[in-house]
């Protein structure tokens, strides 16, 4: 019996996928597990006059629940910046990222730019931002963009350089133009490193959202935890950081879900 057949008759005993299937989501899923006990086991070893800064995760559980139609209208709120931010980010960074990955003149030029500005916090931007363009919203999503743009112009810039050298001649050989070459050639070539930066843009875009709510923004999930911090409501605020993270999940998940959906060849 080879081992494919040992392996369909093992599963047909047990009536279930193989451990090697099942193994990925248990690893995860112990790991909350084990977060979980150790909190609830915090909160309840906790003094009672401490309790309400650190809630169990009950009582945290029942908050969130109690808040879920503020926080969705929060999340909306969020959404409203992140999504202009992040999408201006990922069209202006890919397109520029192409263009400088393939000029050499353009890469020597701007690269050096680049690694200077890059790495400066877009934080330290959000008081010109507030100060220079007209609503809070704008500058917001303005500062969305700054941040979510180099992670996806740099990985963009450096996917741009790996298309494989019989690609390149291949599209001498057909004469393909620039155009071409850039959308049929080197675009496809660099989309796994475009996903790689636009996974890091869009963890930087959260990062920088919630931040600039933080700043002078109405509504919005960062609004949230600060306007229940300072009114001392630490199990609304914690409800609210652990909501802001699960949005987070989904995002980060819908964007893996994406790039298996695209990128369906091995690389």
């Amino acid at each position: 019996m080879s081992a494919i057949q040992k392996q369909n008759t093992f599963r047909g005993l047990t009536g279930g996928p193989p451990a090697g299937k099942i193994l990925p989501f248990i690893l995860p899923l112990s790991v909350f597990v084990l977060v979980l006990a150790a909190w609830a086991l915090a909160a309840f070893l906790l003094p009672a006059r401490h309790q309400y800064l650190f809630p169990s995760p009950v009582k945290t559980a029942a908050i969130l629940w109690e808040s879920l139609p503020e926080l969705l209208v929060s999340a909306g709120s969020s959404f409203l910046i992140l999504a202009p931010g992040f999408l201006g980010a990922v069209a202006v960074g890919v397109l520029w990222g192409l263009v400088v990955g393939t000029s050499q003149s353009l890469r020597q030029m701007f690269i050096p730019f680049a690694r200077v500005v890059a790495p400066v916090p877009a934080t330290v931007y959000i008081p010109y931002a507030i100060a220079l363009l007209p609503t809070f919203r704008s500058s917001a999503i303005f500062i969305v963009l700054l941040a979510a743009f180099w992670p996806v112009f740099m990985n963009t810039a450096a996917g741009a350089l790996t298309v494989p050298e019989p690609h390149n001649d291949s599209a001498s050989v057909l004469g393909l133009s620039r155009f071409e070459y850039i959308t049929k050639v080197v675009f496809p070539s660099a989309l796994p490193h475009i996903f790689n930066g636009m996974h890091v843009g869009l963890g930087m875009a959260f990062v920088m959202l919630t931040v600039a709510e933080l700043f002078g923004s109405t509504s919005g999930l960062g609004r949230f935890v600060q306007y229940y911090a300072d009114y001392a409501d630490f199990p609304r605020m914690l409800a609210g950081i652990l909501f802001t993270g699960l949005i987070t999940f989904l995002a980060m998940t819908g964007l893996g879900w994406l790039q298996r959906k695209l990128i369906f060849w091995p690389y």
